[in-house]
């Protein structure tokens, strides 16, 4: 389970990767949020999802209490702001030049294995209170 927990970490330093761009994008263009409610709360809940990945992340690969709890914060906010810890899978279909119905099956696939992530967390997690 410790490799699991620390691959989960790995998955989160790759979020991050992935994100990194976007976000100082957002963060320089911040004047030029469109004035829909969903818009807004977007780009509200990725500001503090970005900064969180580095605790989950770093917590994660510690095998910390607080990497976990993170994670279990992040959730929620993750689905809605589509930061998913396999969402470099998305961009295949771009960088093999397939077409672009395989997107949403890969965005699918994303969503459920986030699902399959927190399941397998939240069992480490147990295992890991259990054992100590």
């Amino acid at each position: 389970m410790r490799n699991t927990i620390r691959f989960f970490g790995l998955l989160d330093i790759i979020s991050i990767l992935f994100l990194a761009q976007p976000f100082w994008a957002l963060i320089t263009h911040l004047n030029e949020i469109p004035d829909q409610f969903l818009s807004q709360a977007r780009v509200i809940l990725t500001i503090p999802i970005f900064i969180s990945l580095f605790l989950s992340a770093s917590g994660l690969l510690l095998l910390k209490k607080f990497g976990f709890i993170t994670y279990y914060l992040q959730f929620p906010f993750r689905l809605v702001v589509w930061v998913f810890s396999f969402g470099f899978i998305t961009l295949l279909p771009e960088w093999l030049n397939l077409g672009d119905a395989w997107f949403d099956i890969l965005f699918k696939v994303c969503f459920i294995t986030e699902f399959f992530r927190l399941y397998f967390t939240v069992k480490a997690h147990q295992k890991k209170l259990y054992n100590y």
